[in-house]
């Protein structure tokens, strides 16, 4: 078992080791080999698995997350992913293609996004009183709150890929939060709709995508200390 919060850049120890073998046999570089320390050379290793398994822009950043690191074992057989440390799982993984692309007309505005982020926080167990305004902060720097005009990014880095049921690249960012596809489908909560145009589906997917990254408790309790994108007190910036 290899544990997500052992795998940190600077760290070192077994589980790093394991890592870098199975990116060494996937075929990435890391000249001083397996020691055991994440430094910048299996970072870039870790990076180049992550583009090799579609993450693109800011998800291909070289710092491990639960869903490339199971797929890190699953595609090298060397190791599992402990599940008890993969904080924030909503037990809903897609793959790429099982994720939608129709609008099913959500609300917009402020006060929809604090009553769908209500139930998102409910859905993964978020305290609401740390989620809620978190969230609502990062709709409205995102989506302007949800408005139709912004629903779907295509001016940055990752408008690309074959267009999809919308019309758009595939790889585009969409919904509330604007969640790239391929993290929306790693971290799709159980039991939500399959598109990230669904208000809900975005949110709970943005929920375990920042504990898993950005090591945000369960709580939520340093959701806006650790994103500052949810933190309406910094300036804004992407997450």
């Amino acid at each position: 078992m290899v544990a997500v919060s052992n795998v940190r850049f600077g760290l070192r120890n077994d589980d790093v080791r394991l890592v870098q073998q199975a990116l060494i046999n996937r075929g990435h570089d890391i000249p001083d080999g397996a020691t055991g320390f994440f430094g910048e050379q299996t970072r870039a290793a870790y990076r180049a698995e992550q583009l090799a398994q579609g993450y693109e822009g800011t998800d291909a950043d070289g710092i491990p997350g639960r869903a490339s690191l199971t797929e890190l074992g699953r595609l090298t057989g060397l190791f599992q992913r402990d599940a008890a440390t993969g904080s924030g799982d909503g037990q809903g993984r897609l793959t790429l293609v099982q994720v939608t692309y129709h609008d099913p007309g959500d609300l917009s505005g402020e006060e929809a996004m604090r009553q769908y982020a209500r139930t998102a926080c409910e859905l993964t167990g978020m305290d609401p009183g740390f989620g809620v305004p978190a969230l609502t902060t990062i709709a409205k720097r995102e989506s302007a709150c949800n408005h139709p005009r912004y629903r779907v990014n295509t001016t940055d880095v990752n408008v690309r890929g074959p267009r999809v049921g919308d019309g758009h690249p595939q790889h585009c960012s969409r919904g509330a939060t604007q969640c790239i596809p391929t993290t929306f489908a790693a971290y799709h909560q159980a039991g939500t709709a399959t598109t990230p145009y669904d208000v809900v589906a975005c949110m709970c997917a943005t929920i375990n995508y920042v504990r898993d990254r950005y090591h945000v408790n369960r709580s939520g309790s340093n959701f806006a200390a650790r994103v500052q994108q949810a933190d309406p007190r910094r300036a804004p910036r992407g997450y």
